[in-house]
């Protein structure tokens, strides 16, 4: 098994960043993560406006994928997912939806219990780990782990967990995928600037996807498959996602723009990542029934034979 420990971090998704490790197409790798504050944050009596804020977001890797190059696009199935048994939320002045109406910086520590994660002595959540940042090396300049785009980044959606697959398009030679920010529970919206940020381990299998193009990440799960996009505002970000959800489907059906339109308005649906890093993160998503009612299957090849997707 190839393991990456979360010493292994970077800041910034990045073409120039060295990869800590070199594998082939099908291969199954581990990746160790800090929390999204690198562990700095270990008790409530802490000052959180004391931390080092340019330690945010890490994202453990990145892996070269062998073979992987611009224009291709690289699979990621999310084999398993572990999380620590601790985990911390933060809000604040500035930060999120509500920051315009507090005072300080507060932090609170929620002990990850019995499957659940204990809010209070009266809440006790359920779990829905999931992977907040996760991607590949964009085109062009870096972008730091804490802004989502068209490589992916810090999407925060709550459908990247185990038994998904994200597909990337790649920007750079050898994808340069890394993923960290891994949160015990979270809501769409992500509204206050956290979910429930864990440290954890991920394995994941990375594969080069044979017969696809595409200009956002793409998730796929047994419910459907959503592409995700981030905009500057909700807005544009709809706009884009639906129309290259469309675009991207429209070519294995026999329906025109207009009754694809319609289609899409009847039974599929836009759904709201969160709304508080940089960009604004969106999915449009598509049941599986519509997929099989149109006998579309979007892969192709050694793929085709072995995914649900």
């Amino acid at each position: 098994m190839n393991t990456v420990a979360k010493k292994d971090a970077v800041y910034a998704f990045s073409a120039a960043n060295e990869p800590v490790l070199h594998v082939s197409p099908g291969s199954t790798v581990t990746l160790e993560t800090y929390d999204c504050f690198t562990d700095q944050i270990q008790s409530a009596d802490q000052e959180v406006a004391a931390i080092d804020w340019d330690r945010i977001n890490p994202a453990t890797g990145p892996v070269f994928v062998e073979g992987a190059k611009p224009g291709d696009v690289l699979r990621v199935s999310i084999d398993k997912l572990e999380i620590g048994s601790q985990g911390v939320m933060v809000t604040g002045p500035d930060l999120g939806v509500m920051g315009h109406r507090m005072e300080k910086m507060e932090s609170k520590i929620i002990p990850i219990e019995n499957g659940k994660a204990v809010f209070s002595d009266q809440i006790h959540l359920p779990l829905n780990p999931m992977i907040g940042v996760i991607g590949v090396a964009p085109e062009g300049k870096p972008v730091s782990c804490g802004t989502p785009g068209a490589h992916g980044g810090n999407m925060d959606t709550k459908e990247i967990t185990e038994g998904a697959a994200v597909y990337f398009p790649v920007f750079t030679e050898g994808a340069l995928f890394a993923a960290g920010d891994f949160h015990a529970a979270m809501g769409d919206g992500e509204i206050s600037v956290s979910g429930i940020e864990v440290p954890g381990r991920v394995t994941v299998t990375l594969d080069l996807t044979e017969g696809l193009h595409l200009n956002y990440p793409l998730l796929a799960n047994k419910d459907g498959i959503a592409l995700l996009v981030s905009a500057m505002t909700l807005d544009e970000a709809v706009k884009i996602a639906t129309e290259e959800m469309i675009d991207l489907l429209l070519p294995h059906t026999d329906l025109s723009v207009s009754e694809m339109t319609m289609l899409m308005s009847a039974a599929c649906h836009v759904q709201v990542s969160q709304v508080v890093d940089p960009l604004m993160t969106v999915r449009f998503f598509v049941p599986q029934h519509i997929l099989d009612s149109l006998t579309i299957r979007l892969l192709s090849g050694r793929e085709s034979e072995s995914s649900d997707f």
